[in-house]
């Protein structure tokens, strides 16, 4: 992509970014803009570190929540070492995943076994002891360059602002679980009594208001009672 073309992407993704109405909706527009616009970036993701363990913030691209697990089962990795050692380098890459990798010998070769020829990661931010990447992936070997990575900081810079208003990782890892929970209990109402998506989410609705309980409580209670009968 030309750079006068690039820019008008960003202009475009900035308006689309205050369009967002939650910290994970403008997350989830930025990684999917990252493989939209990036030459040769095939997937992305925004990785954070939280006492160690590995966090997938947002993703684009099957590969990458996988990925995001083998590093931190592996403690090893590009981007699980740029989130967790933040204040040192701030670009970490594999340019091939099929030549030695002596920083990462485990996780390159798992890597190149969910189909990864390539990858990089960009410092997100720091905020006390929250340290996130932005990582993209590709399937070919020698795909990113330096000009991919300026483009890489524009794109992290925006996740970067955005995360601004998120105060911890385990405030926004909270708030994703609690939409999982509502979406497969939603799933399971509509399942066991033929509702629409918007009846399943009213009878969740009604029920907290009715019972003063938060709409995740009333969420996970309908999972357990489902695994409790299972």
């Amino acid at each position: 992509m030309e750079w006068r073309e690039f820019a008008e992407e960003m202009a475009r993704l900035a308006r689309n970014l205050l369009a967002q109405e939650s910290v994970q909706g403008t997350l989830d527009e930025i990684v999917a803009s990252a493989v939209n616009m990036v030459d040769n970036c095939d997937a992305a993701g925004i990785l954070a570190v939280r006492k160690g363990r590995a966090v997938t913030l947002a993703s684009c691209g099957d590969m990458v929540a996988e990925s995001d697990r083998l590093q931190g089962e592996l403690g090893e990795g590009p981007c699980f070492d740029l989130a967790h050692h933040a204040g040192g380098e701030r670009v970490f890459r594999i340019a091939d995943t099929t030549e030695p990798q002596p920083a990462w010998p485990r996780f390159a070769a798992a890597a190149r076994d969910l189909g990864i020829g390539s990858m990089t990661g960009i410092l997100l931010y720091t905020h006390d002891e929250d340290f996130g990447a932005l990582n993209l992936y590709a399937g070919r070997p020698g795909a990113f360059s330096k000009d991919i990575e300026t483009a890489g900081w524009l794109l992290a810079s925006h996740a970067a602002v955005a995360l601004a208003d998120a105060h911890t990782i385990d405030q926004l890892q909270h708030a994703m679980e609690t939409r999982h929970a509502i979406g497969e209990a939603m799933g399971m109402l509509m399942e066991r009594h033929r509702l629409s998506e918007d009846d399943a989410f009213n009878v969740l609705r009604r029920i907290s208001q009715h019972h003063n309980i938060k709409l995740r409580d009333v969420a996970q209670r309908i999972r357990d009672e489902r695994t409790d009968q299972g």
